[in-house]
């Protein structure tokens, strides 16, 4: 499992460490990792924990991919060691220096853990520190999470978290510690409304933050999990077949709350605090507009399930509550198409769903008697 590796100098804040193909331990322990692919290559897909210090930018890659297409490995390597020389070369070394400095625990890697983290790793020794790399990279460790991943689906005894819009499954959820928040995974509130400010993982990052999360409750000897009940689809984030098949079977505590607290929820998640992230990302005035138009965009995607004239009633009273809220600073009016949107939509269709699941409902009850009982259950 390890390699070894010259000593390390006396002035380093760490211990000489060998390479390591341990990825278990790297992903349950959360180490910090060091990726020194190119920028594409990371935005495709990524883990968690690690930081995208390139040693080579993507026009840079695309050079010597060519050149290594066009003649031979060889002169792709030289190719490389000319465009990054020099200062560039100084910058990309301070930047690898500084991380392993902050995080003397970590590792580095490439995509195979071949040639791009060998030469890093040569040239941090260079610089004075050793620092150790992951044998096979990126796609070793991918293939790794992929397969615990199935096999820890196939090992879970799950217990779905369900009940309608708004009664407070997500919160159930985060009282819990042999849990999964897949919506936090995902980024979004799964369902019509439930995009965030910022974007969701791509679906391979949401695949390694799910194999990682499992991997880690099991390595903490626990394999029975809760989970919010979920469609296939939680935004542009899908569940595994697997996991989506085995969730189809799974027993389910049904949540129960009254209509009033269920509009308040809504009302703080999708007015509130949808409002303070874009708020955040783009400032007061210019977050405004842009949560306005994304909450009249999630009702108009409704549109053919709501059918015209239901639509054309609860978009007059949403575009009234946010004038409202724009002149006055007040949300009440929001109340007047989110109770609706609830009684009219939402509610026929989970009851609809309810029937269906009511041979496995083991429990039913308010927010504070599903989280009891599931805490006593050991969740």
């Amino acid at each position: 499992r390890s390699n070894t590796m010259r000593t390390q100098t006396d002035d380093s804040p760490f211990m000489t460490r060998p390479d390591t193909d341990d990825f278990a331990s790297l992903f349950t322990q959360g180490v910090a990792l060091l990726d020194v692919r190119a920028p594409v290559e990371f935005e495709q897909g990524a883990f968690p924990s690690a930081t995208n210090l390139p040693l080579m930018n993507d026009q840079e890659r695309h050079q010597v991919g060519l050149r290594y297409k066009q003649v031979n490995q060889e002169a792709a390597i030289k190719l490389g060691h000319e465009l990054v020389s020099g200062d560039i070369k100084a910058a990309r070394v301070a930047l690898w220096k500084a991380f392993a400095q902050a995080h003397p625990e970590g590792y580095l890697y490439c995509f195979r853990g071949g040639l791009r983290s060998r030469i890093s790793q040569s040239w941090l020794a260079e610089a004075g520190i050793q620092y150790p790399r992951i044998l096979g990279g990126y796609k070793a460790m991918r293939t790794f999470l992929l397969e615990s991943l199935n096999r820890h689906i196939e090992t879970s005894h799950f217990v779905l978290v369900s009940g309608l819009t708004g009664s407070g499954k997500t919160e159930v959820i985060q009282a819990l510690s042999s849990t999964v928040d897949l919506e936090k995974l995902a980024h979004h509130r799964g369902s019509s409304f439930g995009k965030h400010a910022t974007d969701q993982p791509v679906q391979i990052n949401f695949d390694n933050s799910l194999a990682i999360a499992l991997l880690r409750l099991h390595a903490r000897g626990q394999s029975r999990i809760a989970l919010e009940d979920e469609s296939r689809m939680i935004g542009r984030c899908a569940l595994p077949i697997s996991l989506r098949e085995k969730m189809q079977a799974s027993s389910v505590v049904w949540l129960e709350e009254p209509m009033e607290i269920r509009v308040e929820r809504i009302l703080h998640d999708y007015v509130e605090d949808l409002g303070a992230q874009f708020a955040a990302k783009l400032g007061a005035e210019a977050g405004f507009d842009a949560f306005s138009v994304r909450l009249l965009e999630s009702l108009q995607n409704l549109i053919k399930r709501l059918g015209g004239e239901r639509h054309t009633r609860l978009a007059a009273a949403m575009q009234a509550a946010l004038d409202e809220q724009k002149s006055a600073g007040t949300l009440d009016l929001h109340r007047e198409w989110i109770r609706p949107l609830l009684s009219e939509y939402y509610d026929p269709m989970y009851e609809h769903q309810r029937e269906s699941k009511r041979s496995r409902v083991i429990f039913s009850g308010d927010r504070a008697a599903v989280t009891e009982y599931l805490l006593q259950k050991g969740f």
